[in-house]
């Protein structure tokens, strides 16, 4: 299949490879310390949670030696009526701040043929690293809304970088080898993103004084949005509520 010049400059937008990907310098906009406040909350699950599959790994015996017995797809973690793996974000309200981005990167390792974690956040130009932790190949295919990109990780140890240039919410990763495995990135232009773990909680703290739009997503769930007016010094609590009601 031929790839047209359009296609490879939006990829080249889309994605950095590496550490040679230069990055713009970026003036930070300066918030007074003295005038921001927080949000947290958490994201319960109403009712009884769905029953997750299984995976089809019977038929792949290079994964299926890794799981003895039936393994699930973790796609729905409920515990104690707190929902992990949501991607809550600061949606709306932050469109005239500038922010700086960490040089850290954001792993999402193949790991026993599974995407771990399965759904992280970063910010625009904050690198992710996907590494390989099984003794065999995967097949990282990232299904960003302006182009796919796909990275081939030859056996354990072996780790490939990428940098996302536009946000986007959210983006699938795949393994075309492993066709069960899947994982997300969401990716954001300023640092108030949190994953959800086991107690469904996350926490804003140092956001700027104004109104903003919560959201958060979730794979088979959906999305909610929340809004928030914060005032200087504020603190805020919300919760979201799945299923939606």
């Amino acid at each position: 299949m031929q790839c047209g010049c359009a296609v490879l400059l939006t990829l080249a937008l889309l994605l950095g490879c590496g550490s040679g990907t230069s990055a713009p310098v970026v003036t930070p906009t300066k918030i007074d310390p003295a005038t921001v406040g927080m949000i947290r909350g958490k994201v319960l699950f109403k009712g009884v949670p769905p029953t997750n599959p299984r995976l089809p790994i019977g038929g792949n015996p290079e994964c299926a030696a890794l799981h003895p017995g039936s393994v699930t797809d973790p796609v729905v973690l409920v515990k104690d009526g707190r929902l992990q793996n949501v991607f809550v974000f600061v949606k709306t309200g932050l469109e005239s701040y500038v922010f700086d981005w960490p040089r850290v990167p954001v792993t999402m390792s193949n790991e026993k043929c599974l995407y771990t974690p399965r759904v992280i956040g970063v910010q625009v130009h904050q690198p992710v690293r996907f590494e390989n932790q099984d003794a065999v190949d995967h097949n990282v295919l990232i299904h960003a809304v302006q182009g796919l990109s796909n990275r081939t990780l030859h056996g354990l140890g072996s780790s490939d970088t990428v940098k996302f240039l536009q946000p986007e919410v959210m983006i699938p990763v795949t393994c075309s080898l492993h066709p069960w495995m899947v994982g997300y990135i969401g990716v954001v232009r300023h640092p108030f993103f949190q994953v959800t773990g086991p107690d469904g909680s996350f926490e804003f703290k140092g956001l700027p004084p104004g109104e903003y739009e919560i959201e958060a997503w979730h794979e088979t769930q959906g999305r909610q949005t929340r809004k928030a007016k914060l005032d200087p010094k504020g603190s805020l609590e919300i919760e979201f509520d799945f299923p939606d009601k």
